[in-house]
């Protein structure tokens, strides 16, 4: 158990603030055009990211099975948020034990934790005053376009890895050592997870800098006067970073974020896949006092058929982030190889779930791509 979910404790005492809208009242003629928000800006002329903010939602970056819907009415919402596994996990620990509900039987070892520990949201995200079942925009059908090669790479990867887990600690999942946020938290497209959704954005007229809550991560973005200056000042590709070499530039009111060598063994962790050929383009836009529009797309041709976007609201947070401490690698690390060795002396083969290497590998979808 990490020391960092003490956070998702404050986060669920404090409750979760809610994104408004700004828009003008009906007039007599009908509905009045909503007013051009006007973000607050800094003493460089751009607009201030500069604060807490959170993805905590249900919403997850692919599509929920059985549901066709980009954006569903707030019924709808509500159902599908009540339908959620960590909503039923919640109800079930509130009546009698249940061991057949099914509710873990895709591996999923996230669904593992006591709720008591999570924060990941009660609701659908609300994205443009609309109530999203997925991040993906794009392709149509919500889905990750994950090409044949792709699935096949990630397949032989993590065969691979299972052969290799318990030589020694890098074998295990970067998650698991708590070098990186799991779930894709960090970025380069930011997603949200089970507890600990918060990112601080602090913005000088040089470098945004965005601390990431889920294992402290930190993305220093330095920042140039245009796209061509920018791009110019990528890193060579033997330097890679886990969460990559971002560089930003303005385009208007928009904060512009193009990331390219992510670090092999984060792109193949998931649930957003990179190669070394792969492309991030995040697109910050502050459009109210407590939301920010968040847009990034993916351009990978190893691992995906197709260009694909995804959009997000990042909402104001009244609140700190505070530190993030990880005792996998103090206790967890030398249970887990230790209890490995114990079971090889015993002549057994030691094994762990299917969920140890987090997202599973999307199936083939139809349609969208």
């Amino acid at each position: 158990m990490r020391n960092g979910v003490s956070v998702a404790v404050l986060a669920f005492v404090l409750g979760l603030a809610g994104a408004a809208r700004a828009a003008d009242a009906p007039s007599a003629t009908g509905p009045a055009k909503a007013k051009a928000y006007s973000p607050p800006r800094t003493p460089s002329g751009h607009p201030d990211l500069t604060g807490v903010w959170s993805n905590a939602s249900v919403t997850n970056l692919t599509r929920a099975p059985g549901v066709a819907k980009l954006v569903v009415g707030k019924d709808e919402a509500a159902k599908l948020a009540k339908d959620s596994p960590f909503e039923k996990l919640a109800a079930a620990e509130e009546g009698p034990s249940n061991f057949n509900d099914n509710l873990l039987k895709d591996g999923n070892n996230d669904r593992g934790y006591n709720t008591f520990w999570i924060d990941p949201g009660k609701s659908l995200a609300n994205v443009k005053g609309e109530f999203r079942t997925s991040w993906i925009v794009e392709p149509a059908n919500g889905q990750l376009p994950l090409s044949d090669e792709g699935r096949k790479l990630l397949a032989q990867y993590r065969k691979d890895r299972a052969d290799h887990l318990f030589y020694g600690p890098e074998y295990l999942p970067v998650s698991e050592r708590c070098l990186i946020g799991f779930t894709g938290a960090g970025g380069p497209g930011m997603l949200n997870t089970i507890y600990n959704n918060n990112y601080q954005i602090v913005e000088t007229p040089d470098a945004i800098v965005i601390d990431v809550e889920m294992v402290h991560d930190a993305r220093v973005i330095p920042l140039f006067k245009d796209k061509a200056t920018a791009l110019a000042h990528h890193r060579p590709q033997a330097i890679d970073p886990w969460l990559g070499d971002s560089v930003g530039w303005w385009e208007g009111d928009t904060l512009v974020v193009e990331t390219i060598h992510v670090n092999p063994e984060e792109g193949r962790t998931g649930p957003i896949y990179l190669s070394d050929k792969g492309r991030v383009t995040e697109r910050f836009t502050r459009t109210s006092p407590t939301q920010i529009f968040y847009r990034f797309e993916v351009d990978d041709p190893v691992y995906y058929t197709s260009h694909w976007a995804a959009e997000e609201s990042l909402n104001a947070r009244r609140e700190h982030v505070y530190e993030y401490a990880c005792h996998e690698g103090n206790y967890a690390m030398t249970g887990i190889l230790g209890g490995a060795r114990k079971q090889e002396a015993q002549g057994i083969k030691p094994t762990m779930g299917p969920g140890i290497f987090g997202t599973p590998i999307p199936e083939k979808t139809k349609g969208g791509e």
